[in-house]
């Protein structure tokens, strides 16, 4: 029976049903990655792997997998493993596309609202006892409609993005390598230069993938370029942007605020700077954490690796 190693607890229908057919080893501590010695242990006799953004899928895992036949990630990104090192071992590497767009959609307009309104602030502000009377400028934050929002990747997400903005009046800015007529004519978007987005725009939203032409694209030139009065968004990947650069911009004033849901590296500690920040909302990478679609890419994960493992074709392969 061919061996499937699952790197976190998930939902045991989605664990029960791979039972069926394979042996399931499952990382029992649900809260913590599982070490790399011990990944390294399990791969050896594993035929496939479940894994999470936060596994390191390297050179070192698969030349200790001589059975691997399929790596499942259980995220849209894979930049958690090495492609290249995957192809030559003859492992299909798969992904979760699509079934988590409008999550991911619906925690991004969450961020734009909670750091444009102070809605974290204004929670804590409660929570603390500070709230003896009511005033004109109370906790006062920006408006969100009627506003100009700049995407950065219209990808599937950037495009719900925009479908939710356009509820809300604001006009829509976005800047991506290759123009998205079809985009431009359901959200009346406008394709800019990155640096006209970046002067136009109240709300910058990042959600472009990481690669190495997206490596830190957002850094103190960028920053600088952006209004004093607007906010910067990444609901995308940490690593696109220089997150020092981010701090400085904030601390100095160059932008009024941020909303983060990924970090250059994560998870972030608890004296990290950005968390100083009244002006920050800081969220701890849950974009797609809903239970509905969580369980959705559980399933197509699974999916994927059934269907691998039994000789037919993966529904969603990285290429």
């Amino acid at each position: 029976m061919k061996k499937i190693y699952i790197t976190r607890k998930i939902d045991d229908q989605v664990i029960d049903q791979l039972k069926e057919r394979f042996d399931v080893q499952v990382w029992n501590k649900e809260d913590t990655a599982v070490p790399k010695d011990e990944l390294l242990h399990q791969v050896k006799d594993s035929h496939a792997l479940l894994t999470m953004l936060s596994d390191k899928i390297d050179q070192e895992i698969f030349d200790a997998a001589p059975h691997l036949e399929v790596v499942a990630n259980l995220a849209v990104g894979y930049d958690n493993i090495d492609l290249d090192a995957a192809k030559k071992a003859g492992v299909i590497v798969t992904n979760t596309p699509d079934v988590l767009t409008d999550t991911t959609a619906d925690l991004t307009f969450s961020l734009i609202m909670a750091v444009g309104r102070r809605i974290t602030e204004a929670a804590e502000y409660v929570k603390q006892g500070k709230w003896t009377s009511w005033s004109p400028y109370l906790l006062a934050g920006t408006d969100i409609h009627h506003k100009t929002i700049g995407i950065i990747g219209m990808g599937s997400i950037g495009q719900a993005v925009a479908q939710r903005a356009k509820g809300f009046n604001m006009d829509v800015l976005y800047h991506t390598r290759s123009r998205k007529s079809e985009a431009e004519q359901r959200f009346n978007a406008k394709h800019v230069s990155l640096e006209e987005l970046l002067k136009e725009s109240d709300y910058v939203v990042m959600l472009a993938p990481f690669t190495e032409e997206t490596k830190q694209m957002m850094g103190k030139k960028e920053f600088a370029l952006m209004k004093k009065s607007a906010f910067f968004v990444n609901a995308g990947r940490g690593t696109t942007v220089d997150e020092q650069a981010l701090i400085e911009a904030l601390q100095t004033g160059e932008i009024a605020g941020a909303a983060l849901d990924v970090f250059e590296k994560e998870p972030i500690s608890a004296d990290h700077p950005l968390l100083s920040m009244k002006n920050v909302v800081a969220i701890p990478h849950i974009g797609s954490a809903s239970r509905e679609t969580r369980l959705t890419m559980m399933k197509l994960a699974s999916d994927n690796i059934a269907a691998v493992l039994q000789g037919k074709k993966a529904l969603t392969e990285v290429k």
